[in-house]
C-alpha cells in the first residue's frame, strides 16, 4: 500500500494576517482543498491511500465537500490523550480534542507525534523543570496514550518519529525509543491502522541540507525491522524535487506533503499537490 498524506497545519491563516492561505476565504477553505483534489486522485489505483489532516475548524466544510465514495480520507491533527467514556466522562476536555469529537466531525484519520507537537509538549515539560531524556520519554508515553485513544475509536493513525541535529549520533536510540514507547500496547489487530512517518528534523527548513536517499533508506530499514514491517512514509516533506528519489526507495511507502510552494506566494495549491502526486506515483499529466 502506498500513502499520500497532506498535513495542512495552520495554513488556513490569511496572508494579510501573516499566514500563507491564498487559496480561498476562511469559511470555504476546507471545501476548496477537497474540491481541488478529490476528483483527480480517482485516476490512481486502489492500492494508494490519500488522506488530509485539517485544522479542526475546517473538518466540517471538508466533510460537506467530500463526495460519496470519495477516495479522500479526512483527518485531524492529533487527539487528546483521554477520551469520552459513556457513563463516565462525557467530554469535559476544554481546549482539547478527544477522539470521539474528531470522529463526530468527520475525521477518520489522525496525525500524532509531528515534530511540532513533540516540541510543544517538551516546552510544557521544560516549564515544569523536566528536561532531557526523561522529558522525551514522558512525551513518547503521552503520544502513546493519544494513539491508543484514536485506535480505540477505530481511527487510523500516522505516527511521526524523527531525530534532531543534536541527536543524530544516537539516532538509533532516539528513534528506537519513539517506536518502542509510542507503539506500546497496540494489539495485533490494530497494527494495520498505523503508518509511521519519518521526519529527519535536522534536515528540514531553509538553509538545511536535505537527507539523501542513502540516509533515508538506512533509517527506513531500521524502522521496518523495529516495527516488523509497518508501512513507512517520508515525513520530511514530499515535494516536486524529491518525489522521484523517494519513489525509488523500496522501503518507503509514500510521503507527507505540507506546503507545495516554498518561494514567492508561499502556500498550498491543489494543482501543485497533484503534480507532486504524479511525480511520486508516476503516470501521465493529470
Amino acid at each position: 500500500m502506498k500513502h499520500i498524506f497532506l498535513n495542512l497545519k495552520r495554513f488556513d491563516v490569511p496572508a494579510k494576517e501573516g499566514g500563507v492561505n491564498r487559496l480561498a476565504p476562511i469559511a470555504g477553505w476546507g471545501r476548496a482543498v477537497v474540491e481541488g483534489i478529490q476528483d483527480e486522485i480517482e485516476a490512481y489505483g486502489k492500492d494508494t491511500e490519500f488522506a488530509v489532516f485539517f485544522p479542526e475548524a475546517h473538518i466540517l466544510s471538508a466533510a460537506e465537500a467530500r463526495k460519496p465514495g470519495s477516495r479522500l480520507i479526512l483527518g485531524c491533527q492529533s487527539v487528546y490523550r483521554e477520551d469520552v467514556l459513556p457513563g463516565g466522562n462525557f467530554g469535559a476536555f476544554t481546549s482539547n480534542r478527544p477522539a470521539a469529537a474528531a470522529l463526530a466531525l468527520g475525521a477518520d484519520y489522525t496525525i500524532i507525534g509531528h515534530c511540532e507537537e513533540r516540541n510543544d509538549k517538551m516546552g510544557l515539560l521544560a516549564g515544569g523543570g523536566l528536561t532531557g531524556d526523561t522529558a522525551k520519554e514522558a512525551v513518547n508515553r503521552v503520544l502513546n496514550q493519544e494513539i491508543l485513544c484514536a485506535l480505540k475509536r477505530e481511527m487510523k493513525v500516522l505516527y511521526c518519529i524523527g531525530e534532531k541535529s543534536e541527536e543524530q549520533e544516537r539516532w538509533e536510540e532516539v528513534l528506537g525509543q519513539q517506536l518502542e514507547l509510542g507503539l506500546s500496547g497496540i494489539s495485533p489487530s490494530d497494527r494495520a491502522g498505523v503508518t509511521i512517518a519519518y521526519e529527519p528534523i535536522w534536515s528540514i527548513g531553509p538553509g538545511k541540507i536535505p537527507a539523501d536517499a542513502a540516509y533515508i533508506q538506512k533509517i527506513a530499514r531500521f524502522v521496518k525491522e523495529k516495527t516488523k514491517g509497518l508501512d513507512l512514509v517520508y515525513g520530511g516533506g514530499l515535494k516536486t524535487d524529491n518525489a522521484r528519489m523517494l519513489a525509488a526507495i523500496p522501503e518507503i511507502d509514500g510521503g507527507l506533503i505540507a506546503l507545495t510552494r516554498f518561494s514567492g506566494e508561499i502556500g498550498f495549491y491543489p494543482r501543485e499537490y497533484l503534480e507532486i502526486v504524479r511525480l511520486y506515483l508516476g503516470g501521465e499529466d493529470q
